[in-house]
């Protein structure tokens, strides 16, 4: 089985902040968040708060939304940024991948479900913003793999970002995308 990361790996950007900005044109109230996002922020970079708890900040956002709303704005989103999913991924592609993602599951399931491959990511409630666990960073990533796939081995892994080396170790094969969808082989 082949395991992704999705922001900056299969996908050219951040789902998450290309989703908030999306939602900023549509709907300014969301910039209310902002400014306590910075504060949080700032914290989190002193040491302050955990990345979870900032995170939260951020989500707050969704508190905006009636029921339902978030669902049918994300399936909007992805309608108009499914383009930037990366070529080479479709080419790759196998039924049995997996995505592994920090970002929220209200902003991946639906594009997964098309794109046909297993999600794990960050539990944010969709009404409140409030995570259910950890976030879905680092070596949280290993821990998830290894609750749901315990005896299951990792033949190619692909991330943009070295904070998912402990999830590169795991893998026969181990795959750097750089900007711009160019993949080179992890050094580990």
């Amino acid at each position: 089985m082949n395991v992704y990361d999705f922001d900056g790996t299969i996908y050219s950007g951040d789902s998450t902040f290309d989703f908030f900005f999306y939602l900023l044109k549509k709907e300014f109230k969301v910039a209310k968040v902002l400014p306590d996002f910075g504060i949080a922020a700032v914290k989190y970079k002193l040491g302050l708060l955990t990345k979870t708890k900032m995170k939260e900040t951020f989500y707050r956002f969704l508190k905006m939304f009636s029921d339902g709303e978030i669902d049918k704005l994300v399936i909007s989103f992805w309608s108009e940024n499914e383009n930037k999913i990366y070529d080479w991924y479709y080419k790759k592609h196998k039924d049995s991948d997996i995505v592994i993602s920090a970002s929220p599951r209200f902003i991946l399931k639906s594009i997964c479900k098309k794109l046909n491959v297993y999600l794990i990511c960050s539990e944010v409630d969709v009404n409140t913003g409030r995570y259910s666990g950890l976030n879905c960073h680092g070596e949280e990533k290993v821990n998830r793999f290894c609750k749901e796939y315990s005896k299951e081995s990792i033949d190619d892994f692909y991330s943009d970002s070295k904070s998912d080396l402990p999830l590169a170790k795991l893998a026969k094969n181990a795959f750097l995308v750089k900007k711009g969808g160019r993949i080179i082989k992890w050094k580990l």
